[in-house]
């Protein structure tokens, strides 16, 4: 059995946190239903018509650590999605009390079923359905039931940076802060990432009052862009940095923000929709500084397992598009069109480093 690969590695300037101060509240839900609108058609950006996979339900085949890009699925969420539908009348909504209190990393317990006591880990919450998403092992994900209770261990709401108070924390554990990798630099924290976003990209999400709740989209329907931060290699899991971004009284783009998250679902052909983020840490970019690690994954952090080799992918649009081209009949001599492979980018490669923003 291969041991789960080193996480980044943390110093003595690692930020202290409020970690006396905080409460540890136990919240729950049901593994909820695979769901599907009264048509079973996503209308894409392109204008065409699939039928996915999409939230909800239990997916077997892909955790976190896993590419998000190119399957033939439709803002799709590793491993078992959770909500509570419970009503309380006046006194509250359950649904943003499971959502609102779990963090990223808080561990989980499933109550009851052929699973009953196996432990796993939030690894996202999806706005919109209002899942929060549990990693465990595949042996665990393969018995799990439609409808098993799973209660979260709910501890992170209302972390503070001790040393770092313009920085804003939301969604984040105490495992996760402690392993993550993060480092004090004077004023500035220094924190592990995968990839530089530009916030112009960010789609579905955006405008919304808080962060606290569900996740931001990023947009990967422009392929130079896609090519310039290498998009088409993000993973379920991946730390990112959304540059211009602000976060801390909902998502909003301003010049000179910086903005931290994690990947929690899978890429989508919907306008406006794609690859989605939850907030960890916002503040001034001057203060809160990305650095590059390919390790700085969830997967990693908290050696859930070992890390799968990355290498790029090609979003489903763009392999329907090549698909049909080359399966098209050639309306001149009723042959089959061929497409060509793309060959390798063009161009100085410490440039294209460098606009990559790493």
């Amino acid at each position: 059995m291969n041991r789960p690969a080193s996480a980044p590695r943390q110093t003595g300037g690692s930020p202290r946190i409020n970690a006396d101060d905080l409460v540890t509240v136990a919240v729950g839900g049901q593994i909820a239903d695979a769901l599907m609108r009264s048509t079973p058609y996503r209308v894409g950006q392109d204008g065409g018509l699939r039928v996915l996979p999409g939230t909800g339900g239990i997916v077997i085949s892909h955790r976190v650590g896993d590419r998000c890009v190119g399957l033939a699925a439709d803002h799709v969420e590793p491993g078992a999605a959770i909500r509570n539908d419970r009503s309380s009348g006046d006194r509250g909504d359950p649904s943003m009390g499971l959502t609102g209190l779990a963090c990223i990393g808080n561990a989980a317990v499933v109550l009851d079923g052929p699973c009953s006591g196996k432990r796993g880990c939030v690894t996202g919450k999806h706005g919109g359905v209002d899942h929060v998403l549990i990693d465990f092992p595949t042996e665990v994900l393969k018995r799990l039931q439609i409808g098993d209770r799973i209660q979260i261990h709910a501890r992170g709401a209302g972390m503070r940076l001790l040393d770092h108070p313009e920085i804003t924390v939301m969604n984040c554990s105490v495992p996760l802060m402690r392993q993550w990798g993060l480092e004090t630099e004077g004023h500035r924290l220094l924190v592990p990432v995968t990839h530089l976003i530009p916030a112009a990209i960010m789609g579905s999400g955006i405008g919304r009052n808080n962060a606290y709740l569900g996740d931001c989209d990023i947009q990967l329907f422009d392929v130079g862009i896609v090519r310039r931060f290498r998009l088409d290699r993000l993973r379920f899991g991946d730390m990112v940095a959304i540059v211009n971004a602000d976060h801390r009284f909902g998502r909003s783009f301003r010049t000179g923000a910086m903005t931290i998250g994690i990947v929690i679902h899978s890429d989508s052909t919907v306008s406006g929709h794609g690859p989605g983020v939850t907030t960890l840490l916002t503040g001034d970019a001057r203060q809160l500084v990305p650095r590059r690690n390919p390790q700085a994954n969830l997967a990693v952090i908290l050696r859930l397992r070992e890390l799968p080799p990355t290498r790029p992918h090609v979003p489903l649009m763009a392999k329907d598009r090549a698909w049909t081209l080359a399966s098209a009949p050639c309306s001149r001599c009723d042959l089959t069109v061929r497409t060509q492979r793309p060959g390798p980018a063009k161009g100085n490669s410490r440039k294209r480093l460098a606009e990559g923003g790493f």
